[in-house]
């Protein structure tokens, strides 16, 4: 069997609000990581693959080394970017070029070449190069070059690509996640599954179980995540690419624009995504929140999973779980096609089949139908069940086809005017699903004049 090289890695470090997420952005060419002008917007790390002049590295943003007295999670985010510099094969060190640097920057600089890596300092900010910074203050640190840069104006930045060129073996090895070497084949692209739910529910920990490791940062602070994570996970050959979204809640209820800048993006993966996991604690729910996010999935017509989380700490002889399923969907009667699943992220108890159902229900959503199938099924239910409109009169359709797929799309050819009525849209619907499998997945139908 061929072993795999490593994807050689290039870490960000420095102190908040230095521009760590901006230059991120402008090395893996999209935004990825977000980027707001208040620090400690980065508490994860975030990763991409980037590519420069024919070679890819893994590209890592980190959280700032900051004080952790101003806040208890920062002695955890120190601990993951001290972590990522030590497996790092490129260290960029970041600096303010708008200010003096610090005494914490300085030991840092100290304590990142013990590394015996290789360091690139960077001064940032530096946004008009003909205006020449004092930078008496960063020669202090003894690096054989400071390479002026402005992120956010892509000033220079062909400097330091060039600079990280240099630096990086001549082969790329195939894509690695942060622990597991993974190949994957131009044509098999991972199947991307949004953890999203409202916050402290347990995605963050859900992705960790299922990496095998403390991934992403779990606290019982609410809204630890800020960022959306992207994490590559293999299982039985198949690559999966999990998306922790920050918590969802509504803006009114938000006072940080941080947070807000994170429900934003959240809301954007819901987009992104191939399949939505929708998280809620079996012990509150499912709560006007819950509500919102599953609206939000339903209407993306992504297919869906609801995973229901803390399951260890349900009495079982004092809880029956079809009961349970029963009350989830008497709220959330619009997303009743999702299939529910009891878990623990403390636990592990039956985590992983959170990826068995998602293959499932992607290919549920994928499926297409043979017009003559279909058209032999309908002849025979709209004799039974003719379709109505939304005024209430009948609708004769001549013949039925499917116009896509993820979600499911028919159109219905016939001489009616106006949607279904949402009654038999939604028998309907159900109907299809038994019928031809369409398990996980909303459907869509429309009508046109024949």
């Amino acid at each position: 069997m061929m072993k795999l090289k490593k994807i050689p890695r290039v870490v960000i470090l420095g102190f908040p609000n230095v521009g760590k997420s901006t230059l991120f952005n402008r090395l893996l060419g999209q935004r990825k990581a977000l980027v707001h002008s208040l620090p400690g917007m980065t508490r994860d790390l975030i990763t991409g693959i980037a590519t420069v002049e024919g070679k890819e590295y893994l590209l890592i943003d980190t959280g700032g080394f900051a004080d952790e007295q101003a806040d208890p999670l920062l002695a955890k985010v120190r601990e993951k970017a001290w972590e990522a510099a030590q497996k790092g094969d490129i260290l960029i060190f970041l600096i303010d070029g708008k200010r003096s640097l610090t005494p914490g920057e300085e030991k840092l600089f100290i304590e990142l070449k013990k590394l015996n890596k290789h360091l690139l300092v960077v001064v940032n900010k530096v946004d008009n190069p003909e205006l020449e910074p004092d930078l008496s203050d960063y020669y202090r640190l003894g690096s054989d070059e400071l390479i002026l840069i402005s992120a956010e104006h892509k000033i220079n930045l062909g400097y330091l690509q060039g600079k990280i060129a240099e630096l990086l073996p001549q082969a790329p090895g195939e894509l690695k996640d942060e622990e597991r070497t993974v190949k994957i084949e131009p044509a098999e692209r991972p199947l991307k599954i949004a953890i999203v739910g409202r916050v402290n529910v347990g995605k963050s920990s859900l992705v960790n179980r299922l990496c095998g490791e403390e991934r992403l940062l779990v606290s019982e602070v609410p809204g630890t995540t800020r960022d959306s994570i992207d994490t590559l996970i293999n299982r039985s050959q198949k690559t999966y690419c999990l998306i922790d979204t920050a918590g969802i809640r509504k803006f009114s209820g938000t006072k940080d624009s941080r947070e807000k800048a994170s429900i934003i993006r959240a809301e954007k993966n819901i987009e992104e995504a191939d399949v939505i996991c929708l998280v809620m604690d079996v012990q509150e729910f499912p709560t006007r929140q819950d509500a919102h996010i599953a609206s939000l999935a339903f209407k993306s017509g992504k297919p869906m999973i609801i995973a229901l989380n803390k399951w260890d700490l349900v009495d079982k002889s004092k809880v029956n779980p079809d009961e349970v399923i029963r009350h989830a969907f008497n709220r959330l009667h619009f997303v009743d096609y999702a299939p529910v699943i009891f878990v623990s992220a403390k636990t592990g108890q039956r985590v992983v089949k959170i990826l068995d159902l998602a293959e499932e229900v992607y290919k549920s959503a994928s499926k297409k139908i043979e017009t003559s199938t279909l058209n032999s099924f309908w002849e025979k239910f709209s004799r039974e069940y003719p379709p109505k409109t939304k005024d209430g009169s009948f609708l004769k359709v001549k013949y039925i086809l499917q116009r896509g797929v993820r979600p499911p799309s028919f159109i219905l050819f016939g001489h009616g005017r106006g949607p279904l009525l949402p009654a038999y849209e939604k028998y309907l619907s159900d109907v299809f699903r038994r019928q031809f499998g369409f398990s996980g997945t909303p459907i869509r139908f429309s009508l046109r004049k024949s």
